[in-house]
């Protein structure tokens, strides 16, 4: 038997689909997450697409860091999401949007974090952060 398709979008597909700066583009990448959002396909967002993506949103679209990171929270939430790793993403977007972090740094706090694991870092700030000032 056959197993079914899991796709995994690119950080354009996503940045399209948000944006909907290309209508045809933006259309196409809407029927795949419009099926995924009801659970009938399966996706997988990678970490590296979502930091690509809050990278391109904020820096390139001048989309303000929480709109953009809750707009990829709402798609994390989506039925057919397949990621094993989607509430440390979704914490780490929370921890972006709220802090003055960067995104990648964000994703090793709230992976450390959700593991149970010592994040080894240089950065006191984020040293800071996790021995307990924020829980992830």
């Amino acid at each position: 038997m056959k197993r079914p398709v899991t796709f995994l979008p690119d950080t354009n597909a996503i940045v399209r689909y948000l944006v909907r700066d290309d209508p045809k583009r933006a259309n196409e990448a809407q029927a795949l997450l419009d099926q995924v959002r009801q659970g009938n396909a399966k996706a997988i967002l990678l970490e590296s697409v979502v930091a690509e993506c809050m990278y391109v949103l904020t820096k390139i679209y001048k989309v303000p860091k929480d709109q953009a990171a809750g707009s990829l929270i709402d798609l994390l939430h989506y039925r057919g999401i397949a990621n094993e790793d989607r509430q440390e993403l979704i914490s780490a977007l929370e921890l972006y949007a709220e802090r003055s972090i960067d995104i990648v740094d964000c994703m090793l706090l709230a992976k450390a974090t959700a593991a149970g694991n010592q994040l080894f870092t240089f950065d006191a700030a984020l040293n800071k952060l996790m021995r307990g000032s924020r829980k992830c």
